[in-house]
């Protein structure tokens, strides 16, 4: 490992030890392996799935069975390096795209390594997040980022992945009409990718007044209460960011014949589906799972000023305050909660 500064031998890191049970654990500063960097964490945003972990112990089949740091929106600064990566990144401000894929399954070598089967994802039981003083990920998935590009920003090039994966999924580009059911941060940081792409109508809906406030500030050219009816629209894709079975519903027949549903949002494993209505227009139905290739594109339209992230931060907590921060989703106004480990 090489190091152009002193290095702690010890960090504190937020632990979950169990449902709705959390501690602030002194734990060894990990040592970077030869193809990895080790960061110190500036910024780590709060995502619905750390809630979940916290609220529920689980996601699906990933049972947290032992203590585990959450968090994988994530930046920070290269403070060492393994024996094999080149030094001179040390001291590169990163954002950290959060996963370690094997490289030689069928998935990976066709590019889609977000469906590895072997992939190792951040704050993904049994792997360890950001929530932590430092982190190691393998040197090319730490990436680097402008100056003009804040810590923050940097964090959220991960759910702004997500938009990004969704977007090309669902195929928007210029002249596209969207329809986006979800108005939390990764609705609207997809509607702001969906603008960016060209799309010239983009209507959000959401059950919270609060967020549907807002979301003409990231994006959306119409923004509906969910109790409105969108019968009558006809859009090239639906993007589903709510996980809500009524809206997925609601929006499948707002697609054109040829057009494009993609499911983002976590909701019901099962949902009923017009399987005619499919059928007789011939649409493309499919999920999201995270993301492959996304963080270039991603750090451009921050750097270009064509996406604001900034803009979706409304509350700060430190290590001593993550549950607040995972709860913070339930004060009125909140957006995006982030984590400062060194606060």
């Amino acid at each position: 490992m090489e190091a152009r500064t002193t290095i702690p031998e010890r960090m504190r890191a937020s632990e979950l030890l169990a449902q709705d049970s959390l501690t602030v654990a002194d734990r060894a500063v990990p040592a970077p392996a030869a193809d990895e960097v080790l960061i110190r964490v500036a910024s780590v945003g709060v995502c619905g799935s750390d809630t979940h972990y916290f609220t529920h112990g689980r996601i699906g089949p990933f049972v947290v069975e032992q203590p585990l740091v959450l968090g994988h929106e994530a930046s920070g600064v290269i403070v060492a390096v393994g024996e094999g990566v080149d030094a001179a990144r040390i001291g590169s401000r990163v954002s950290i795209e959060p996963q370690r894929a094997c490289r030689v399954c069928e998935q990976c070598k066709k590019g889609a390594y977000n469906l590895c089967p072997e992939m190792q994802f951040f704050a993904t039981p049994p792997i360890d997040g950001a929530f932590a003083e430092y982190v190691t990920i393998q040197s090319d998935y730490a990436h680097d980022i402008p100056d003009s590009v804040s810590a923050h920003a940097a964090a959220l090039m991960e759910p702004l992945s997500v938009g990004i994966w969704a977007c090309q999924k669902a195929g928007v580009t210029a002249g596209s009409r969207v329809l986006i059911a979800g108005a939390g941060p990764i609705g609207l940081v997809t509607a702001q990718v969906a603008r960016a792409f060209g799309a010239t109508e983009i209507i959000i809906t959401d059950i919270s007044e609060e967020r549907l406030a807002v979301a003409a500030q990231h994006g959306a050219m119409r923004a509906l209460h969910a109790s409105e009816s969108v019968e009558e629209m006809t859009v090239d894709a639906f993007i589903d960011a709510s996980g809500a079975g009524p809206a997925i519903r609601a929006g499948i027949p707002t697609v054109k014949p040829g057009g494009r549903i993609v499911l983002v949002g976590l909701g019901a494993d099962e949902l009923t589906l017009p399987v005619n209505l499919l059928q007789n227009r011939e649409l493309w139905l499919t999920g999201v799972f995270r993301y492959a290739n996304t963080w270039p594109l991603a750090i451009e339209l921050v750097a270009a000023g064509r996406v604001n992230l900034d803009a979706l931060v409304t509350h700060t907590f430190g290590l001593d305050d993550v549950e607040n921060a995972l709860m913070a989703g339930r004060i009125p106004g909140a957006l995006k909660a982030v984590v400062e480990p060194w606060r």
